[in-house]
């Protein structure tokens, strides 16, 4: 069976460079630009966006 992702834009983001997540996959997250959505989507291991996020909280800190 498949299921459909349910897109979402962070709180964070403004309305230009938006990205929009999809994390409702148990093995994968995926990203897209909101402004191409029917282009291409990146699949990324779960484990890629926790490294992913840790590495950016260090970063802006």
């Amino acid at each position: 069976m498949t299921t459909t992702p349910q897109w979402r834009t962070s709180s964070y983001t403004g309305t230009e460079n938006c990205v929009e997540v999809a994390d409702g996959d148990p093995s994968a997250v995926m990203v897209r630009d909101s402004k191409d959505r029917s282009g291409t989507v990146l699949a990324f291991p779960r484990a890629s966006r926790v490294a992913f996020v840790k590495f950016s909280k260090r970063q802006s800190v």
